[in-house]
């Protein structure tokens, strides 16, 4: 996940350079005279790495548009403090400033997913962010045993 402006504006440059590198080897195989279905299999593992780039620049981007997916029992609460972050156009050291903590936390929180955050942390940054969470609770219909 693309967390950071720099991180974005480095995986568009790679992205590009991906696709360049791509584009000349693909012409150094079919004049090497590899058929279509060799090169495909010779180029798919790198394809495959630019595909997944792009994929995060868009999710990036996403983000900076305010375009969220929802969670389910909070599994991805983490990704959403940092998605929301960007949607709200505030760098780590903003953020840091507002919770009153060094930008190296905030930066470490956001490595780790704020994997295991205490609920008082995980509300602390969505006042910091001013976001209101909202919890839905869906009972389960059917037998509960």
């Amino acid at each position: 996940m693309i967390k950071t402006d720099k991180e974005y504006q480095e995986a568009k440059k790679r992205l590009l350079s991906e696709k360049k590198s791509l584009e000349g080897q693909h012409a150094k195989l079919k004049a090497a005279g590899l058929n279509t279905d060799q090169i495909h299999l010779a180029l798919d593992p790198l394809a495959s790495f630019s595909l997944q780039l792009e994929e995060e620049i868009q999710e990036y981007e996403n983000l900076m548009r305010g375009y969220f997916e929802d969670i389910i029992n909070l599994k991805g609460i983490g990704r959403q403090l940092i998605a929301l972050r960007i949607a709200k156009g505030l760098k780590q050291n903003e953020l840091a400033a507002r919770l009153g903590v060094k930008e190296p936390q905030v930066s470490r929180d956001e490595t780790n997913e704020y994997f295991g955050a205490s609920v008082e942390k995980i509300e602390k940054v969505l006042n910091a962010l001013g976001v209101t969470a909202t919890t839905k609770i869906n009972p389960r219909l059917g037998n509960t045993g």
